[in-house]
């Protein structure tokens, strides 16, 4: 009998796909760990500006306390009412604060000085219109 056919029977068909999709997303998990236990966390963080630093340590924590929630699952606990729910979620408030951080950054800044230039020259000057007479009549006036 080959450890395929021993590995069927004791779980159910129907979770065989499943049970494979959790094994290459573990296995790609433990290819990113090994990435990034590759470079000193010093040579890391010098190498990334502070909104940097902060989003890899909000991921890195996030990822450890959820790696922590599948633990406990795994081990008949119910997550839900284990201290390391409100922990991910005070990480997830963090998060939120550093995602308004950056679209902040994205946002589009404003030209104060051209902003003023565009005013200027969309408002009417009474003096303007003396010294350039338009060869069609305004709105709102009859010809004569």
């Amino acid at each position: 009998m080959s450890e395929d056919d021993s590995n069927t029977e004791e779980y159910p068909s129907e979770i065989h796909d499943y049970l494979t999709a959790f094994e290459k997303s573990l296995d790609s998990v433990d290819e990113m760990l090994k990435t990034m236990m590759s470079v000193s966390r010093s040579e890391l963080l010098q190498k990334l500006d502070p909104l940097e630093q902060a989003k890899l340590d909000l991921v890195s924590v996030y990822t450890l306390n959820s790696m922590f929630w599948v633990y406990l699952a795994t081990q008949g606990i119910n997550p839900k009412e284990h201290p390391v729910k409100q922990e991910l979620e005070r990480i997830r408030t963090y998060m939120n604060k550093v995602k308004e951080i950056t679209d902040k950054k994205k946002a589009s800044k404003l030209d104060k000085g051209a902003a003023s230039r565009f005013v200027k020259n969309a408002l009417w000057e009474p003096n303007a219109e003396s010294e350039h007479t338009s060869k069609t009549p305004a709105k709102g006036k009859k010809r004569q």
